[in-house]
């Protein structure tokens, strides 16, 4: 998905798209007239997307101005719709936008080009010596003079294809009244331009990171080495997810900047964006190879823009240090999703029985909670309560207070058994599993299987009126305390790899089965090894059909990956790192640290957010939940060895900068993760 999520956003950057506007190849420096796609674009009203409709615009947003900024970074457009979109939208901000209405609809329409000074480190211009409009700060404030007015000196810039400026206002009377009211941008500060810059230049590095995955990608399905592709070249591969993954997660910080304008959110747009493009850019020109390194492929042009647009912002580090201390004052971003109209009835309900459950004792609660489908609301009635998407989020909302008891693995099994398993399964299990009665473990992973789970070499031979199960299963989260397990064996060793598998249910207390807890490097005993030893299992613990048991374990794995409408997982941990950093008071080397941190888990947040309005809509959100997975692991560690490293004997963070790296290996390691992110978003060749 691109930056804008609607169907809406979707057709505005493919009208984009469709231009086939491309940067100029090779050009010395980019023109100094408007391009000949420039008077398609002002038909087209992207010009003043953003713009009210009384200032000659389409009376759209920030956001819509997002997108297009996206599709024509990815173009690496030429020219100067950047900084002139930014310089409408800065001059719409002010207080006086109705004084500078014809300058506004000149902007909109095309007729007039505009270069803006940005408030950042040397205030270096972004545009062409050539432009109608120049706005930059004054002695009297932010300004928007005629090209008369300035001095405007053309700088060597890194990027071909589009020109920087040095900019001194000249010839700007000095008195109260004229320069105020003529030229003066009422309400116009450092902060508004920095923010405004931050989220239009941050879009276009989005715009930029795509184009360099996608071509990365298209050159790694084509590009044949060795006898294969070499997009099947693991090193190949994962280079190219990673790069979506960077995409992602500047994608999303981008989007909560554009809808916002939150300082938080422009400040971790603006520290993970740039970085993001440059990335990018310079990953597919390893990709691409020598191809990629000539001055006739379009590559280095991406990449000098990349780096340009990184240099205007200025470097991330002082950005990062920014959020920090905003983080620590007290600022916060709380992302939830705006919600329909129709919400409001379904929330008053919902809101009246969480009251209700609220006032109950314990015991009487957690039977109401079972019994009216509370506990998986997702699943279908007596189970759930068949809740729509909308419901679940409203249901998360209102019910945070009640902290309905966590069902672990139980979670992952009960929508399999509910989807393929019998009657007397689901009213033997259901029931029991939700009240706590009965706890669940998964008997899945192997010692020689690891991540290939359908190489899975444990046997269930046909016995009277059963099945006997022998062979070894390993990482299993509390089976030492678990009733009952679900588990994969081979029951037709001649069939194909994935077929010839079946989903059974495993008494833990069966004679036969034995649990061997092992101490992880916390100290901790959560994972076992389980040996099974001719273990009977009758033919009514079977799930769906016989040797169809890998379809039954798909169902079950995608529900350990999808969480709707939770702020799921340890990338919440951002929060956490505030308090650590309060306590050890931090230095400046420590807050630029902290900040990026702060960005990335922010981003996560962003990303979940993403996901769970796409769900809302109706829409796949496709490979994000493997993308939010992988960063929010690796997340989670980099928060525990920064919290650490400020306080070495902190009880807390010593023992989880030992337990979070399980998490980039459990539930799928981060190298599975970069397969499927390649293969299904990339469509990469799969590894033979």
């Amino acid at each position: 998905m691109g930056i804008g999520l609607t169907p809406e956003h979707a057709h505005l950057a493919a009208t984009i798209a469709a231009r086939g506007i491309h940067p100029p190849h090779a050009a010395p420096q980019a023109p100094a007239d408007r391009p000949g796609f420039w008077r398609g674009l002002a038909d087209q009203g992207i010009l003043g997307i953003h713009l009210p409709e009384e200032h000659g615009g389409q009376g759209f947003g920030l956001l819509e101005l997002a997108v297009a900024t996206e599709a024509l970074g990815a173009a690496c457009a030429p020219g100067p719709f950047l900084p002139t979109v930014l310089a409408s939208a800065v001059i719409a901000a002010g207080s006086d936008a109705d004084r500078h209405k014809g300058l506004l609809s000149g902007l909109a329409d095309g007729s007039l080009t505009a270069a803006v000074a940005l408030p950042f480190g040397s205030r270096t211009a972004l545009g062409s010596p050539e432009a109608d409009v120049f706005v930059l700060a004054g002695p009297k404030g932010w300004m928007a003079l005629e090209r008369a007015q300035v001095t405007a000196e053309a700088l060597d810039s890194l990027d071909l294809t589009r020109g920087l400026l040095n900019l001194v206002a000249t010839a700007v009377p000095d008195d109260e009244e004229t320069a105020p009211h003529e030229r003066t941008l009422s309400g116009v500060t450092d902060a508004t331009v920095g923010d405004l810059a931050a989220v239009l230049l941050s879009a276009e590095a989005c715009g930029i990171a795509a184009w360099a995955v996608g071509a990365a990608a298209d050159h790694a399905k084509l590009r044949e080495q060795f006898g294969r592709p070499i997009g099947q070249f693991q090193g190949v591969k994962h280079k190219c997810a990673a790069m979506l993954v960077a995409l992602e997660q500047a994608r999303a910080a981008v989007w909560d900047a554009a809808r916002s304008l939150d300082p938080i959110a422009v400040a971790a747009a603006a520290v993970l964006a740039p970085d993001a493009a440059v990335r990018c850019a310079a990953d597919a020109i390893q990709v691409l190879g020598g191809i990629g390194y000539t001055f006739d492929h379009d590559a280095h042009l991406y990449y000098r823009r990349a780096l340009t647009l990184r240099g205007l912002l200025g470097d991330g580090g002082p950005w990062a240090a920014g959020l920090a201390r905003l983080a620590l004052s007290g600022a916060r971003r709380v992302l939830e999703p705006d919600l329909p109209a129709e919400a409001v009835p379904i929330r008053e309900e919902i809101r009246a029985t969480a009251a209700s459950l609220a006032a109950e004792e314990p015991l009487t609660r957690l039977r109401r909670l079972a019994d009216e489908g509370w506990m998986m609301p997702h699943l279908p009635r007596p189970w759930g309560r068949g809740a729509s998407p909308l419901e679940q989020v409203i249901i998360q909302q209102e019910f945070r207070e009640l902290r309905r008891p966590n069902l672990a693995i139980a979670a992952w099994a009960v929508p399999s058994i509910v989807r393929y398993g019998t009657a007397e399964q689901r009213e033997r299990f259901l029931p029991k599993t939700f009240t706590g009665e009965i706890a669940w473990c998964q008997l899945f992973s192997e010692p020689g299987a690891g991540s290939d789970l359908a190489a899975l070499t444990t046997r269930a031979v046909r016995a009277d009126g059963g099945w006997l199960i022998t062979g070894q299963k390993i990482w299993t989260s509390l089976a030492q305390y678990a009733h009952w397990a679900i588990c994969l064996a081979r029951t037709d060793p001649d069939a194909s790899k994935h077929e010839g598998i079946t989903y059974f249910l495993v008494d833990m207390a069966a004679p036969g089965v034995q649990v061997r807890p092992l101490k992880e490097i916390n100290g901790d005993e959560i994972f076992n090894q389980v040996f099974l030893d001719d273990v009977f299992v009758p033919d009514d613990m079977v799930v769906g059909e016989v040797n169809q048991g890998w379809r039954v374990a798909r169902d079950t794995l995608s529900h350990e990956r999808v969480a709707l409408g939770e702020s799921w997982g340890p990338g919440a941990q951002h929060q956490d790192m505030l308090t650590a950093l309060r306590k050890a008071g931090p230095r400046e080397a420590q807050l630029e640290a902290a900040g990026r941190l702060y960005a990335e888990g922010h981003a996560i947040a962003a990303l979940g957010l993403r996901i769970t309005l796409s769900q809302l809509s109706g829409l796949d959100p496709g490979t994000a939940s493997s993308v939010r997975k992988l960063l929010g692991m690796r997340h989670a560690q980099a928060i525990s060895e920064f919290c650490w490293s400020l306080d070495p004997l902190d009880p807390h963070w010593s023992r989880m900068i030992l337990t979070t790296r399980a998490f980039t290996i459990g539930g799928g390691t981060t190298e599975i993760q970069l397969n499927i992110i390649a293969e299904r978003a990339l469509a990469l060749p799969r590894d033979p």
